[in-house]
């Protein structure tokens, strides 16, 4: 919130955050959607939380306490609204092996000193770091905890006792296939047939049961079963909260105590930030696109999980982390915000306060087979599919390997090692192979071109005929400056023999040579990019020649610039736009930004000839419809790109500093009504924007604007962006869902651009322009 109030010396208004007085408090309200979605989430919740707790050997309790902690503490403060948080299956083998070296009560303190490492990383900032790790890794990694819990609860299910180990549980396989409890087993069974056949059920009657969650139908029905049959199962046994065991101090090496902390800290970060991005997927493939649900803040979430670890391990729980079932069923019951997460926490506390006897019902072998048939879908078709189609199929199988045979750390750090092997194995690896064809030598590059590749890539050009006709076909996505550089050379040489030389990429469009002048005239960035004190390539001795032929008039710079174009770029811009002449223009999007020099949008933008239809004005601005007072140009320029070029979405582009909004502020009342006020004048909805309590203000990058001037051209790109939504035009085209709009800050100091973040639903949360790394393209930002 800000205010406008007068500067004692200007008598202009001046921006100021208030000293006002606290809001009252809101009373809490829960929206319907999200009372019948927290049902449906508890019900699945809670056999899973016993289940969880049974396989990792810690009091059953302990799952309750972690599913509680999750749902309230994870759900208040974190940074996903609709993630469900409570104990995870894919902690279960980590949880377990630190209770079989330790203890419980130490497990419970390493789970502490893990939430206290994650609000530590959480102030860092570097949750979207945990991204950065290979989907195959994570993929291989789940797969592999899969895998173990599964052998483990195997055994539960015949009715023994697990291993310590998924090498001794396949060990031991055959002689507890010889020894079958056949109650468990059929206990087993027939939760495992439930789990199966419920949610296949047919019919309209199949369609009505199928909301009841399978995995509280299997845990029912063995329970009915195995009470009315009266069969000798081990059940649940709820020991009294009075003798519930806290933690205790850690007692242990320092080194193993250390490993307990970093690993859960892995597993419970990466999972659960790795999940909230699915959330946000999910809830953006809503038939409403999630309007009003914000995406995800992933330090936020990081946080709000780092602490429900503190409170959890503190009273005795499981590690807690974002898990994906109880989530998708949160959102796909039509939750609208953190309320249902929160609800299904407070159940879980009612019910392990008045259902033990309930509780105390349930057969062992059921809750083993549940968790048996959550570890095998852990290992999941479709995540094999994906790693093989983008072959990384070596990654996964490695990882999966190493967390079974070896442990989690160690198969976590055997896949970074191949990953990163696998990477270098690529870099490396390129192929050259030549043919003749029509007369024409075809010299085929297929890999990226490193120096690795410079060799074999100079022998194989020097073979080339002289003076032939040679086509260089470059089917790769990076080419490093030795490999530019031999085969710029050889360009040269070649052509200075007689011969010709077509550099194409895979798919035979025409790309431009290499050739040494087009290098040293543009080396630092494409070709129709020229701009202002622009003197790329250019030597002293030829800024001199060019200083003495010609004086630095306005005129001549202009006569020399195009002098310029028509030697350097001209020939290698000719076929793109004697092409664009013969079709016609087809740009992908409006670009609308501020007639300011210093915004070159070719360059911002990296587009070349026919990306972009451009319109600039003086502050970016998009005056409402029938405000323009007889200069429609804005409003035609609108009508033309989406009506008749079709273009795909639309850009508003404000950029620092900005002399219009500088004028907008300093705007006094009494100023003369001179064509600059008149045109300001539909900037005014900008200001009052900016100093309204309805809107929180803008940020960049996490972090407030530096000053009023600023922030009010983080504001005005918002602002002018609603305004897009009032032309009928613009709002037929996003209901169709064939036209997107997007708000981009660049700061001119700093040559960084931000992209506004959810920029389809400015009016739910709050405006944050999101920094665009140099390694994403520009529509990635939007998703991080």
């Amino acid at each position: 919130m800000t205010l406008c109030t007068p500067d004692r010396t200007t008598n202009r208004p001046r921006v100021q955050r208030p000293h006002s007085p606290p809001e009252p408090p809101r009373r809490f309200r829960v929206a319907g959607a999200d009372l019948s979605a927290s049902i449906a989430v508890f019900l699945i919740a809670l056999p899973l939380s016993l289940g969880i707790a049974l396989a990792t050997g810690a009091p059953l309790q302990s799952g309750l306490v972690a599913a509680a902690v999750g749902g309230l503490v994870a759900g208040r403060f974190g940074g996903s609204p609709l993630q469900v948080s409570g104990p995870a299956a894919g902690l279960t083998v980590v949880t377990a092996e630190l209770i079989q070296l330790y203890g419980w009560r130490t497990t419970c303190a390493i789970t502490v000193l893990a939430g206290f490492v994650q609000l530590g990383l959480s102030a860092l900032r570097v949750a979207r770091s945990a991204l950065a790790v290979s989907p195959a890794i994570v993929h291989g990694m789940l797969a592999g905890i899969g895998v173990t819990i599964a052998l483990a609860q195997l055994h539960i299910v015949l009715g023994s006792t697990p291993q310590s180990s998924a090498v001794d549980n396949v060990i031991g396989l055959p002689a507890q296939l010889a020894h079958i409890h056949p109650a468990a087993l059929g206990i087993s069974a027939l939760t495992v047939a439930v789990l199966l056949c419920w949610p296949r059920l047919p019919g309209r009657a199949g369609k009505l049961v199928r909301k009841v969650p399978a995995a509280l139908v299997a845990v029912l029905g063995a329970t009915a079963v195995a009470t009315f049959a009266g069969l000798a199962v081990p059940r649940v046994d709820l020991p009294s909260w009075s003798s519930h065991a806290l933690p205790g101090l850690p007692e242990g090496p320092v080194l193993g105590i250390a490993a307990g902390v970093l690993t859960i800290t892995l597993v419970t970060s990466v999972q659960s930030l790795l999940s909230a991005v699915a959330v946000d997927k999910l809830v953006a493939a809503r038939p409403d696109g999630g309007r009003g649900i914000p995406r995800s803040a992933l330090d936020r979430e990081l946080a709000g999980q780092g602490a429900a670890n503190v409170v959890s391990g503190a009273l005795g729980g499981l590690p807690v982390a974002g898990v994906a079932v109880r989530s998708v069923a949160n959102v796909s019951a039509g939750a609208v915000s953190r309320a249902s997460t929160m609800l299904h926490g407070l159940w879980i506390v009612l019910a392990a306060l008045l259902l033990v006897p309930v509780l105390d019902l349930i057969p062992l072998p059921a809750l083993a087979a549940l968790v048996m048939v959550v570890g095998i879908q852990m290992v999941s078709i479709t995540h094999i599919r994906t790693v093989t189609r983008h072959r990384e199929v070596v990654v996964y199988a490695v990882t999966l390997s190493g967390v079974v045979l070896i442990g989690l750390l160690e198969g976590v750090a055997l896949g970074i090692g191949v990953a990163i092997a696998v990477a270098l194995h690529r870099l490396a690896r390129t192929r050259i192979t030549r043919e003749e064809r029509d007369g024409r030598q075809h010299l085929q590059v297929r890999g990226q071109l490193t120096f690795l590749a410079v060799p074999r890539l100079s022998r194989a050009l020097h073979q080339l005929p002289h003076g032939s006709d040679v086509v260089v076909e470059l089917d790769g996505s990076f080419m490093d400056h030795a490999a530019y550089e031999t085969l710029s050379d050889w360009t040269a040489g070649h052509l200075a023999h007689g011969g010709t030389v077509e550099t194409t990429g895979p798919a035979g469009t025409r790309i431009a040579e290499p050739t040494p002048s087009a290098a040293a005239a543009h080396t630092c960035c494409r070709p129709w990019t020229p701009w202002h004190n622009h003197q790329c390539g250019e030597q002293p001795d030829e800024r001199a020649d060019e200083a003495v032929e010609a004086p630095r008039t306005t005129g001549l710079k202009l006569a020399s610039g195009i002098g310029k174009f028509q030697r350097n770029t001209a020939p290698l811009v000719r076929d793109e736009l004697a092409r664009l002449a013969r079709e016609g223009q087809t740009p992908s999007q409006l670009f609308l930004t501020c007639a300011d020099s210093r915004l070159v949008t070719s360059m911002i933008t990296s587009s070349g000839p026919g990306d972009l239809f451009t319109v600039r004005n003086v502050g970016n601005l998009v005056p409402l419809p029938g405000e323009e007072s007889g200069d429609d140009s804005v409003a035609a320029a609108i009508e033309y790109a989406v009506e008749v070029l079709r273009v795909e979405s639309i850009t508003v582009c404000g950029h620092s500093g900005c002399g219009a909004m500088q004028a907008l502020l300093n705007a006094g009342p009494d100023d003369p009504p001179t064509p600059l006020r008149r045109w300001l004048r539909h900037g005014r909805p900008s200001l009052e924007r900016m100093v309204s309590k309805r809107h929180a203000w803008a940020r960049i990058s996490g972090r407030l604007p530096a000053d009023a001037v600023e922030q009010l051209c983080l504001t005005n790109v918002v602002q002018q962006l609603e305004h897009l939504r009032a032309y009928e035009p613009v709002a037929r085209r996003l209901a169709e869902g064939t036209l997107s709009l997007h708000g981009v800050y660049f700061h001119v100091g700093e040559a960084q651009a931000y992209l506004l973040s959810g920029t389809d639903e400015v009016h739910s949360y709050d405006d944050v322009f999101t920094q665009v790394m140099p390694t994403e393209p520009l529509e990635a930002a939007k998703a991080s």
